[in-house]
């Protein structure tokens, strides 16, 4: 039987526990802050970040993990006994990740190494790579690990509340004058992802009804179906996080298992902290 291994990068906000759970080889995505370099989820979180953005007042930049760091990976998986690999890169609309990793198969020319293009990014592109596991762990076939992670990735919904437009105005996406008349309002974006970016969905007034106002996106998308899967991501919040978790349960059926997980570097330095959200897999039709 084929082992086949599964690998993701860090935007894919897997938490650590359920990646080496499964066998999903994960590799970081760069943070820098001037000289310093940082991995995402391994030498920096959310929480060391932020503190060191409002300490410096100024954010930091990130890039795709080089062909290099991908290797790596490709070497420790055959290493540890794979015949084949699949690697469920964040969407090529917000990163060169995806090059990279088609770069890095180039050393392994006899090596049957698969690259997908998820078009997705933190858990509805998590989510994937979980399928994909799954189903490898399953004994399944390259072609059926393909087609369930397919399945998933078809099937996924995002959206999440920022709680501050603080980071946008220093990543230059608002101007200083909106950024001071949406602190004025207490404006709180609503970010979802559409065609493979995190895109603006909608702006509320007060996190507590930006908040509520993802919960009823989420209702709306599920049309009162359980999701098959379903988590709560988070930057630097994890008490709202298990707050929002359990609004989840009383305003909608929910699955047994909410994971709650970090929304990463990677993404994160885009969205600010305080950022929290849902992703969910709808069940099949």
């Amino acid at each position: 039987m084929t082992k086949i291994a599964i690998m993701a990068d860090t935007d894919a906000s897997l938490p650590d526990d359920l990646a080496q759970q499964l066998g999903i080889y994960t590799v970081p995505i760069s943070i820098h802050f001037g000289q310093d370099t940082y991995d995402s989820g391994v030498t920096m979180d959310d929480t060391a970040l932020f503190a060191r953005i409002d300490r410096e007042g100024q954010l930091p930049t990130t890039s795709a993990p080089t062909p290099g760091k991908f290797s790596q990976a490709y070497r420790q998986a055959l290493e540890d006994g794979a015949d084949a690999i699949i690697c469920y890169c964040v969407s090529t609309e917000v990163s060169a990740t995806h090059q990279s990793a088609v770069v890095a198969a180039q050393d392994y020319p006899d090596v049957d190494i698969t690259i997908v293009d998820t078009l997705q990014i933190s858990m509805p592109q998590g989510y994937m790579a979980i399928a994909a596991a799954e189903a490898a762990q399953a004994g399944a076939s390259k072609e059926e690990v393909l087609a369930a992670a397919e399945s998933i990735g078809q099937r996924t919904g995002l959206y999440a509340a920022l709680s501050t437009v603080k980071y946008l105005a220093m990543g230059g996406r608002l101007t200083g004058l909106a950024a001071g008349m949406a602190t004025m309002l207490s404006i709180k974006p609503i970010l979802t992802v559409r065609d493979g970016k995190l895109d603006l969905l909608e702006k509320i007034r007060t996190t507590k009804k930006a908040r509520a106002r993802v919960i009823e996106l989420t209702k709306e998308s599920l049309g009162g179906a359980t999701p098959e899967r379903m988590a709560v991501v988070n930057v630097a919040a994890r008490e709202a996080a298990e707050a929002f978790c359990e609004q989840l349960r009383k305003a909608l059926p929910c699955p047994d298992e909410i994971l709650i997980t970090d929304l990463s570097p990677g993404l994160s330095v885009h969205s600010g902290s305080g950022l929290v959200g849902v992703a969910f897999v709808r069940p099949e039709a």
